[in-house]
């Protein structure tokens, strides 16, 4: 028995759970609150602090490795879990898992997660309690095997050990103009995001959309170092077609607009439109995807509402449905189910992005940086909160650390043969 105890530890997430139908549906801001009722089962108000709920593996040398468990932002909305409840979710885990963890080898990592994340009662799992307990067994069988999690993730799946840093993207929330310069004055790989998730910060027709596009264009131009040229990404959160309507066409009509604003850009939008399930999304983002690509536009598509699932995840890169997956790792729940995603997307020939959300925690980001460099994900979301600084910090920092120690152990092989 590698595991002899369990301990759970409740805990926060660095932003807050947001009720995304009430903000869609107009409710307006009062400084950091949302003012109205909410829409979403399970909010009481539109705006809630985010929670999190640790799980502590005690091995049998009394080290204890943690995951943390939570849900994203805009829980409950685009077919994902409901809002997270940390009684709910320890009752559940102490109830079900715990038992189920004292049985696994804990240093077969791909192993343990099957062996742990058996339905109950013809049920999945909260994909909170797997992402969580997931990111603990990864720890777990880093430490017992004595390598980096990244390496675990390399023998798991047959990857070689990877050279190359993993692009990273920040998020501005709603301090865009500030942080739009924070990301520029760091030389952040794809920037801002731009939380573009109201009808007042997208525009009548678009309008105020384009304009901030070519503002943050100019920023860059204006405060970047020479041969600076991020990839500008912009979260739209269905803007365009509830603006414009839900003609694929006339959606790929205001992308290459947008594109053609910010020449010398790669521009990525993501969730252009939300079309109500995720065939629907399938079959319209298919459409899209095949406009733009017959124009030649410099502009991808990036898909996040609808598919949140390996599954999801599947369906959308075998369709050619989108250019870029979102991978959101609480939406996909294990670590290992993270890792298979971006193997598919490559195996597809479409874009692995390892995202997540603002409410995460330092050890959800860290596990999240190890499994995007293994698998040499495209990019990987800088986590977590909606600050710049801090999250960027904590995922380029893990990085450069990670392959450092990579790097060492590259050599020590060769030295070896």
């Amino acid at each position: 028995m590698q595991i002899k105890d369990v301990l759970l530890a409740p805990g926060n997430g660095a932003f807050f759970y947001d009720d995304q139908a009430a903000i869609s549906s107009g409710a307006t801001q009062d400084g950091f609150i949302y003012v109205g009722a909410p829409a979403t089962p399970g909010f009481k108000s539109i705006r809630i602090p985010a929670s999190s709920l640790g799980v502590g593996l005690v091995l049998t040398d009394d080290t204890v490795v943690w995951g943390d468990m939570m849900n994203v932002q805009y829980s409950g909305a685009g077919g994902r879990d409901p809002l997270f409840d940390t009684k709910q979710i320890s009752d559940l885990t102490s109830r079900v898992v715990v038992s189920r963890l004292f049985d696994v080898d804990a240093s077969r990592f791909r192993d343990s997660c099957t062996k742990c994340f058996q339905p109950v009662e013809h049920r999945r799992l909260p994909l909170a309690v797997e992402y969580g307990i997931s990111q603990a067994l990864l720890r777990a069988a880093a430490h017992l095997l004595r390598k980096t999690m990244a390496e675990i993730i390399c023998a798991e799946f047959d990857l070689q050990l990877p050279r190359c840093r993993v692009p990273i993207y920040c998020q501005s929330g709603d301090a865009r103009e500030f942080n739009v310069d924070k990301m520029i004055l760091k030389a952040v790989d794809v920037l801002p995001h731009g939380l573009i998730n109201s009808q007042q910060k997208f525009g009548q027709g678009g309008h105020t959309f384009l304009d901030f596009v070519k503002w943050v264009a100019t920023r860059t131009r204006h405060l970047g170092p020479p041969g600076y040229q991020p990839v500008l990404h912009f979260d739209v959160y269905g803007w365009i077609g509830l603006e414009i309507g839900l003609e694929p066409q006339r959606i790929a009509d205001f992308i290459c607009s947008v594109a053609e604003a910010v020449p010398g850009f790669a521009l990525n939008i993501e969730c252009p439109a939300d079309f109500g399930s995720t065939q629907a999304q399938i079959d319209n983002y298919a459409r899209i995807v095949s406009i733009l690509d017959n124009r030649g536009s410099s502009a991808r598509i990036v898909v996040d509402e609808r598919c949140n699932t390996l599954e999801d995840i599947r369906l959308f890169a075998e369709a050619k449905a989108t250019h870029l997956v979102q991978i959101k790792t609480p939406d996909v729940g294990s670590m290992a189910d993270t890792a298979r995603a971006v193997l598919l997307c490559k195996e597809n020939g479409v874009g692995a992005y390892v995202g997540g959300s603002c409410t995460e925690t330092d050890l959800s980001a860290q596990a999240s940086v190890h499994v995007s460099v293994a698998t040499q994900a495209d990019m990987m979301l800088a986590k977590p909160g909606m600050g710049v600084d801090e999250a960027f910090s904590i995922v380029g920092n893990e990085q450069n650390r990670l392959l450092a120690m990579l790097n060492r152990r590259r050599a020590q092989n060769e030295n070896v043969g």
